[in-house]
């Protein structure tokens, strides 16, 4: 496993249920070599987190900081089968990343056919970036369509070392990221790794994705983590 430079699904105190501010977080990402760190506080649905105005006002936080490019954006809530977001286009517009994902506190699921064709429009969504932990089994979902869909819209499909954690009790997890992984593998399809950090010192920590990486002989081109001029130029980030 090479060294990742970035990453760009993390969480502060701000999300209700993190413990390190942004501050803490940027020297954190400084003191482990990264290039590029995103603070992608949970949308508005998911309990105790912050309000509408925190994404109205994310312009006063410097982008630079510590050496480190700052991208402040938003983990969105998909809401339904249907792709509806709980942040609209007034507040898309103003993340610097989108990343959108199932949290079953704010989920009304539907059939695999359905949830498969929901994710499928928010992947299309130019506003979203990520597809947050795909994998975890917070809703059944085929894979392959989705692996397809991300390729033509150039969004990523994130493999989240947070969701295998024993405590988190996914138990379908490991073997959906392998999936992934393989499908990803099978159609030269770009995806990003996710510490879906929720506390400084879990900042790029992917060693749960270690195994699951060797398993599939995964390509270190594909993994965005390790290629920042490349993962802007993917998702067309400026």
């Amino acid at each position: 496993m090479m060294k990742p430079l970035l990453d760009v699904h993390t969480h502060t105190v701000a999300s209700g249920h993190g413990y390190s501010t942004i501050q803490e977080m940027v020297q954190a990402a400084a003191d482990k070599g990264l290039q590029v760190l995103g603070i992608t506080e949970h949308g508005p649905s998911i309990p105790g987190t912050c309000g509408l105005l925190y994404f109205k006002n994310m312009f006063v936080v410097p982008r630079r900081m510590y050496g480190i490019r700052l991208l402040m954006g938003c983990e969105v809530n998909i809401l339904d089968p249907e792709g509806r977001l709980d942040l609209n286009d007034e507040y898309l517009d103003r993340l610097d990343i989108g990343i959108a994902g199932i949290h079953i506190v704010c989920w009304q699921g539907g059939t695999r056919e359905e949830n498969t064709r929901g994710m499928i429009n928010v992947i299309r969504n130019p506003k979203i970036h990520i597809i947050s932990h795909p994998g975890d089994g917070s809703c059944e979902l085929d894979f392959e369509p989705l692996v397809l869909a991300a390729k033509e819209s150039h969004t990523l499909l994130e493999v989240n070392n947070h969701s295998l954690a024993p405590q988190r009790h996914k138990t379908v997890a490991r073997d959906n990221n392998l999936e992934i992984l393989r499908l990803c593998k099978k159609h030269g399809v770009p995806t990003i790794l996710g510490s879906d950090a929720h506390i400084s010192f879990q900042i790029a920590d992917y060693e749960r994705l270690r195994p699951l990486l060797a398993e599939t002989d995964f390509p270190d081109e594909l993994i965005m983590n390790y290629w920042p001029e490349r993962f802007f130029e993917y998702l067309g980030i400026i």
